[in-house]
């Protein structure tokens, strides 16, 4: 197969009450004239290069492929100044940011399918319940069904980690420290366990929790 063409580009979203202008950064790889793959990260906050194995779908099957900095990340607009506003950062909103890519993108006609991942399955999985015209398929990786279950499941695990890593995460989180280095060192633990155990994570793993530690807006207050 030839070199796909590979085309990034920034989108306008209206978000009225954002207080400064929004912008969505997306890429494409492939021409968009045929039902194209849309990857949804991880996060909120993790940024889409980890995303990057889809890419193997355009190379393997020809389906072009779209991939997305959701708002709050990577390089689209962060919103630092919105941390623990639970009214601005709502599920509605990046369903709204998705709605405008797609439009933006012209997918509707052809046809598109979704890749959710963890975070990117919940708003993949809300976005699909709507029924959207032009949805072919929804595809859910690693993406949790309840939140509470979740949670419940992340401290059983968490449990069976050494007694002094566990301690560290047990007692930063009871006093909502999350940027102390021994947290962020008994984290490294759990996400080496549970989360990717290559060693060392690829480099696109690494840059979803950079891009988290960086601008940890969406993530904290969501």
């Amino acid at each position: 197969m030839a070199a796909a063409p590979i085309f990034e580009g920034e989108v306008d979203l209206h978000v009225p009450d954002a207080g400064k202008p929004c912008r969505t950064w997306y890429k494409v790889l492939g021409k968009l004239d045929k039902p194209t793959l849309i990857g949804l990260h991880g996060g909120p906050g993790a940024g889409q290069a980890y995303l990057s194995p889809l890419y193997d779908v355009y190379n393997d099957c020809g389906i072009p492929i779209v991939t997305y900095d959701q708002i709050g990340c990577g390089r689209s607009t962060h919103f630092p100044e919105k941390m623990g506003d639970a009214s601005f950062w709502t599920v509605e909103l990046f369903v709204k940011e998705l709605e405008n890519l797609i439009e933006h993108l012209g997918l509707r006609e052809k046809g598109f399918y979704l890749f959710g991942q963890s975070w990117g399955g919940i708003l993949g999985g809300v976005y699909a319940a709507s029924a959207p015209s032009g949805l072919k398929k929804l595809i859910l990786a690693s993406a949790p069904s309840s939140m509470p279950l979740y949670a419940k499941g992340c401290k059983e695990l968490v449990s069976q980690l050494p007694e002094d890593v566990r301690k560290i995460i047990e007692d930063c989180e009871r006093r909502g420290d999350y940027e102390s280095p021994e947290f962020e060192q008994a984290s490294g633990v759990f996400y080496a366990r549970h989360f990717c155990r290559m060693d060392p994570m690829p480099e696109d793993i690494q840059l979803c929790f950079q891009n988290v530690k960086e601008d940890p807006t969406a993530y904290m207050t969501m």
